[in-house]
């Protein structure tokens, strides 16, 4: 007996020690300085998907990626064989890398590279192989011609339209469409299977007003075919129309359809049987016939449906069951009713399953004689064959190794030697699938290396626990060992305790713990070290923290901090308000002891922190800083001493327990010199919201005892807070618990209502009643509902109190239902409640307005009637009749208009409106929906109308310059809307000088005319412009302007000091009357243009509020007052600007605290910008030059409190003085001499020509004309560019032809061979040769004296 027990005690260690060498194998670290040293058999680390298919139009990429060292190189084998890469020029193998590319580009068939790929990667030490990648290009074939028959069906019958796509790679998604590319509206009568057939459980008349096209979408190539509609023809026994519905309850016995038993189209039969594989999704279908439609319900067989990963599909006909398992095999039955009466269908459910891992085989590192295993398990249904290879071969075909053995999913290694490195692959498969998986052993002997730097500093605070790491590695695996000071034995036990992994834990760091630490790492072939010098410091604590203050405001305060801590740490202190940093601003200053706070005000009361920390550690110090606001009451006992909040009430006492009602008293705390006001009683219930307080009762501050009303069930605890001027005080402690008995609910759930989400539910929702309603345990809500119409019996179902709504499903589309929420607990029910009203889901409506009549009222409005559709098309509650419009075209030809639609809607159930906003002598398209709840129904049939000429627009652009003091120009622009035809402009204007006017002159001009030269009588005077386009219809809307200001108008003079500047005399230009905008519904006023003109001047210029006329200053800075002044009243008034190009500065005055923050908003015509500040002044950046921008200056975070709104203008980016150029001595001077040198140029030339001399240009006596010169020979030149653009110097009617204006010179006529020729940026390159040819040519053929141009360029 002794010997057995022996034997079995040494077997037992000997079996330990054998597993230890399996268990500890060796973990390479990540650390790239080893692994790039060390060897390491190969490692995929990328391959393709194992079913790889590809767009035919693309190359293709077959990926494989490798690690190891050396670096692997790879090789494919091709249907088992070897892939030769070289032979073939359309395939190259990326560098370092395994990934194949196959290009397309010079030609080639993707389907002849289709096939079965697997990639090798090998080094010295193994070969690791990929999945087999079976490539396929992927397919959309065409669908096969057909003739298919018109489909004839009584109305009532059930019918499939099958679908049969083309077969294609991956399959197509099918989806059902009219020939005109409108979606079959699908319900649960009418539905698409999940094989694509549309199946009809019983066919109705309206089914045959559209036809039915099935579509294959393939996702790969991005291409849709389509196959030839079916057309049905339903016959019925009764016409549709609306005293029929009206006569009878349902749809099929107003058409006389006989009503049938449900009966299954899909699947056919009783039963069925389907095979899924584990982790797919599970898809049960089940489509039936019958008349009433019947609805579908799933159950599974002696059990319940998997909660949590089911869901329904097409209309509850699909039943999806997400990542199957085994327990989901069983049998599952469909229940098909109607009101005639039911069908089962049962499908029997077996779940098999694909190989899945339960222990993948990892790589394995071993030192020379050292032992491990590798481990392949898997399983799956039928259970998986493990198939085991070494480098890509079988291992029963490798060459033997005494050290392995394989015994079945584990392959054992015993005393490996160097040499024996390789990579194993382990196969599992079944008829579902497989898995391969590599994982090498790798077999080293790698002297000890420690992978931390070899002398580092440690900081550790005194008494805290602190970890020195040593991270070594090597083959064998060393063993580490501790020393402190070069000395001494192993430290481990005590205060020391060492781990695996190298890492010693100081539990305690004490002072005398500090010294230098020396790690040691030692393996047979050699030793490593490191030391690791550990220093213990001081905490650091404040000593003397802040403490609650009550200072005045405008006194100083100081907050105290003062710190200990280790000198040799770098200390910082830091204060935070809130929880959130401090700004140490100019009334604030922090010193070693402290914080300083000077002039307190009431935005320094808060919370402040002190932070002191070193790179170790840190310690916090909080209080409270109260603002008490200086009075100006006789001094009292109240005001000599500073107030605070009141402490907090203490002990207690509920007393006088009844069953709704308990005295609480309470002892009040010091009022801290300002009388406590009222008492807040807060009571906390342990059942529905544990530690959530709530307020129960308000009691004046003269009283300290009160009896409070209690709810039953409620296990109340309570607490008191007071309050006096200065705030409130912390909470008392709580007082000890009370529980009322329990009753039953006294009121019913509030808020109920019932609405649909969707077209077949009723969401039925109401307020749940709150913890001091709930009166008992176990609280509950019956929900109760019935069709109103049919008075049916109620529905009901209970919920527990935590929920709040109810959804109903399958039924029928917007019914109303009456609809009862009844509270109920342990103790009983709530009174009867209250009958609601709700409504079912809405569906989108059926049907379209019909009869549609329209009358054009002018050249801005039409009316519109039609023929309201039948109540049972609506589905639902009728909400408006809506016209959608929008604009073709206009009758103006090559006048671009917005298409944009529009609508008008018409509330209610009405049959006639007006549509208005829209655009004159315009044609238009108009269609109307039906709208409820839901959206928009189908639209009915497009409607097209003109509308006749109207008045145009105000003309665009209108601008008035005064170049000199002589003349006044006026430019503008044809009008953005011209409502018709344009047949002039209209212009009056009138002299004015102050209060004085002068009588006004009208000037008609053409419809082109878009300059006016006024030529001014009065140097002094100003003149009113008022500009409008004409049509047939009248005058449009004005444009209208003032000449700029003359600058001795007025006589005033400029101060003496002022410096001289440059004035931009501008005008403002308003457009007085609106405008229709065409794509929105509301009217906006055209913008007013500002134009300018320079000037030299001394003076001052003003810019008032947004509605004055603005003087622009082109150089200098700029005094800018606003209409503000201080004494308005205004806190914030004297605002200027000072602008240049491109910045501006901003001042202003205020009457606020120096630090208080403003903000500065600026706008222009393109945005809105702001920008904050705490100072009275703000410079704008990045201004758009020549831009008007009006500015305003508020109060940061209440925008109510600002300034007026001032306007200036930023000058031009480049301004220059000028004058007329005409009337400048120099231009005069030069135009004189080159006409005297034309002059004599055309003397020589006339006494040449005179002595017969002939010139020649080009010798084209016998040489027949090339087509350009035919051109020229013709003395015509044609061009045109793509887009039929009038040239730079024309301008185009309204009637579409080109009127020339100033120059016939165009580029075109310097192309070369009749062609402009332009660069890519729009430079003109070509050479000056076809006019200059065309010249020439007619100069030798005549041979009589030529006009003094031909001459000139003879010279030339």
């Amino acid at each position: 007996m002794v010997m057995q027990r022996y034997l079995l005690t040494y077997m037992g260690v000997v079996l330990t020690l054998y597993l230890h060498q399996f268990i500890r194998a060796i973990e390479v670290p990540r650390d790239p300085s080893i692994q790039d040293e060390l060897s390491q058999p190969p490692t995929i680390t990328k391959q393709s998907v194992k079913n790889y298919i590809v767009d035919p139009r693309d190359n293709i990429f077959i990926e494989c990626e490798a690690k190891g060292n050396p670096f692997p190189i790879f090789t494919w084998t091709r249907n088992g064989k070897f892939f030769n890469v070289a032979k073939d020029p359309r395939v190259s193998m990326r560098r370092r890398s395994g990934t194949l590319s196959i290009d397309f580009r010079s030609g080639g068939r993707p389907e002849d590279y289709e096939g079965e790929y697997q990639c090798f990667a090998r080094n010295d030490f193994g070969t690791a192989i990929s999945n087999k990648i079976v490539l396929q290009v992927s397919k959309s074939p065409l669908w096969p011609k057909e003739n298919l028959d018109i489909q004839e069906v009584h109305e009532g019958a059930p019918l499939i339209l099958a679908c049969n796509p083309p077969p294609g790679l991956p399959p197509p998604a099918i989806f059902w469409m009219s020939s005109s590319m409108e979606p079959i509206h699908q319900d649960k009568r009418v539905s698409q299977g999940q094989n694509g057939d549309l199946y009809f459980s019983n066919v109705m008349q309206e089914d045959a007003l559209t036809d039915y096209s099935c579509n294959a979408r393939f996702a790969f190539t991005h291409t849709i075919q389509q196959k030839n509609p079916y057309t049905l023809k339903v016959l019925t026994k009764h016409p549709h129309n609306e005293t029929s519905f009206r006569n009878h309850t349902d749809i099929y016995s107003a058409r006389g359809v006989t009503e049938r038993h449900p009966s299954f189209m899909y699947p056919t039969g009783t039963s069925s049987s389907q095979m899924v594989l584990r982790g797919e999704d599970l898809l049960l279908e089940c489509i039936a016939s019958g008349v009433p439609t019947p609805d579908i319900m799933w159950h599974k067989r002696g059990g319940e449906l998997p909660v949590g990963r089911i869901s329904y599909e097409n209309f509850k006909k699909a039943l999806r069951i997400a990542n199957v398992s085994e327990e989901d095999s069983g049998e599952y039955f469909c229940l098909a009713s109607n009101k005639v009466g039911s069908s089962r269908h049962t499908v029997s459910v077996r779940v098999k399953a694909a190989p899945y891992w339960l222990d993948e085989p990892e790589n394995l590192v071993l030192a020379p004689g050292e032992g491990g295993r590798l481990i392949c398990r898997a399983n799956g249904n039928p259970k998986p064959s493990i198939q085991w290879l070494v480098n890509g071969e079988p291992i029963e075909s490798s060459l033997p190794n005494p050290s392995r053995e394989v015994n079945g999913d584990t392959v054992m290694f015993r005393d490996a030697q160097i040499g024996s490195s390789a990579v194993y692959q382990c196969n599992a498969s079944n008829e579902h699938g497989y898995l391969l998986a590599n994982a090498f052993v790798s077999v080293l002997d790698v002297s000890p290396r420690i992978l931390a730097p070899r002398s580092q500093p440690m900081k550790v605070i005194h008494n805290n626990r602190t970890l020195l790491d040593c991270p070594f590695f090597g083959s064998p695996i060393p063993t580490t060992r501790w020393f402190k000071n070069g000395q001494g034995n192993t430290l481990d036990g005590g205060n020391y305790r060492m781990y695996e992994n190298g890492t010693l834990e100081i539990k305690m760091a004490r002072k005398e713990d500090q010294g230098t630490y020396t790690c040691v790492a030692t393996n047979i072939l050699g030793k490593a070290e490191i030391q690791v010098r550990l220093e213990v410091k001081d905490p650091t604590r404040i000593i003397t923290g802040p403490t609650d203050a009550v200072p005045k405001k405008g006194s100083t305060i100081h907050l105290s901090c003062r710190v200990k801590y280790d000198p040799t740490l770098k200390l910082t202190v830091s204060w935070l308000k809130d929880d959130s940093p401090l700004y140490i601003g100019n009334r604030m200053k922090k010193d070693e002891d402290g914080l300083t706070i000077y002039g307190v005000s009431e935005k320094d009361q808060g919370y402040y922190t002190c932070v002191a920390s070193t790179e170790l550690d840190r310690d916090t110090a909080k209080a409270h800083l109260t603002v008490l606001a200086v009075s100006a009451s006789p001094v009292n006992r109240m005001t000599t001493f500073p107030k605070a909040r009141p402490d907090r009430p203490r002990d207690l006492e509920l007393t006088d327990l009844a069953e709704r009602s308990v005295r609480l008293t309470w002892i009040p705390g010091d009022d801290n010199n300002s009388p406590i006001t009222d008492y807040i009683v807060e009571f906390e219930e342990d059942k529905f919201q544990p530690g959530v307080w709530h307020n129960h009762s308000r009691y004046p501050g003269s009283v300290n005892s009160a009896v409070l009303r209690l709810a039953p069930y409620v296990n109340y605890q309570f607490r008191v807070i007071a309050v006096n001027e200065v705030g409130s005080s912390y909470p008392s402690l709580p007082s000890e618990r009370y529980q009322t008995n329990g009753a039953r609910p006294e009121i019913n759930p509030t808020g109920v209502q019932g609405a649909g989400t969707s077209k077949n539910n009723m969401v039925i929702s109401w307020t749940p009643l709150n913890a001091t309603q709930a009166y008992g345990p176990k609280l509950k809500y019956i929900v109760k509902w019935r069709r109103r119409d049919t008075r049916e019996s109620w529905s009901n179902v209970t919920v527990s109190g935590d929920v709040s709504k109810y959804t109903v499903t399958q039924t029928p589309t917007y019914v109303p239902y009456e609809i009862k929420v009844q509270a109920e607990n342990e103790f009983g029910r709530a009174a009867e409640p209250d009958v609601v009203i709700g409504y079912s889901g809405e569906d989108y409506p059926k049907a379209a307005p019909t009869d549609i009549r329209l009358r054009v009222l002018n050249s801005t409005a039409i009316s519109l009637q039609w023929t309201r559709v039948y109540p049972d098309t609506i589905q639902g509650q009728l909400k408006e009749y809506r016209a959608y419009f929008w604009r073709e075209s206009s009758l103006l030809k090559n006048l671009w208009v917005s298409k944009k639609k529009q609508s008008e809607s018409f509330i209610g159930d009405r049959t006639r409106g007006i549509v208005s906003r829209l655009f004159p002598y315009s044609n238009y398209k108009l269609e109307m929906v039906v709208v409820n709840g839901r959206g928009d129904g189908p639209r009915s049939e497009i409607k097209e109308f003109t509308t006749p000429e109207g008045v145009p627009s105000a003309p665009r652009y209108f601008k008035i310059r005064q170049p000199n003091v002589d003349t006044i120009t006026l430019e503008w622009e044809h009008p953005e809307h011209p409502n018709g035809i344009l047949i002039g402009y209209t212009l009056r204007y009138q002299a004015f000088n102050g209060s004085k006017t002068g009588r006004t002159i009208v000037e008609n001009f053409s419809p082109n005319q878009t300059k006016f030269l006024l030529q001014r009588t009065d140097p002094i005077s100003r003149y009113r412009f008022d500009l409008r386009s004409r049509t047939q219809i009248g005058d449009g809307e004005p444009a209208k302007g003032e000449s700029p200001s003359s600058l001795n108008e007025g006589k005033w003079k400029p101060p003496t000091w002022w410096p001289s500047t440059t004035i931009d005399l501008t005008t403002t230009v308003t457009v007085a009357a609106t405008t229709t905008e065409t794509t929105t519904t509301t009217t906006t006023t055209t913008e007013a243009t500002t134009t300018t003109t320079e000037a030299t001047t001394t003076t001052e210029a003003t810019t008032t509020t947004e509605a004055s006329t603005i003087s622009t200053i082109v150089a200098g800075t700029i005094a800018i007052a606003a209409d503000d002044s201080a004494g308005d009243g205004k806190p914030i008034w004297d605002v200027k600007a000072s602008p240049t190009s491109n910045w501006a500065n901003i001042t202003w005055n205020h009457k606020f605290d120096p630090e208080t923050e403003f903000v500065v908003e600026y706008i222009n015509s393109n945005k809105t910008m702001k920008s904050a500040t705490d100072k009275p002044f703000m410079e704008l950046i990045n201004l758009t030059p020549g831009e008007k921008y009006i500015v305003r200056v508020f109060l940061r975070g209440n925008d109510t409190v600002t300034s007026s709104n001032i306007t200036f203008n930023t000058s031009a980016a480049y301004t220059k003085n000028q004058g007329d150029i005409a009337t400048q001595g120099w231009f005069i001077g030069l135009m004189c001499a080159i006409a005297l040198l034309v002059l004599i140029l055309l003397i020589v030339c006339f006494i040449k020509r005179s002595r017969g001399g002939k010139y020649p240009v080009r010798e084209n006596k016998d040489v027949p004309l090339d087509p350009d010169d035919q051109k020229v020979d013709n003395g015509s030149f044609d061009y045109s560019d793509e887009d039929n653009k009038p040239l730079q110097g024309s301008q185009t009617s309204l009637d579409g032809t080109i009127k020339q204006q100033e120059s016939d010179d165009s580029l075109v006529d310097y192309g070369e061979g009749g062609e402009g020729q332009f660069n890519e940026d729009g430079s003109f390159i070509g050479q000056y040769t076809v006019k200059k040819d065309k010249e020439e040519t007619e100069g030798n053929e005549s041979s009589e004296a030529t006009s003094p141009v031909n001459a000139i360029y003879s010279l030339a």
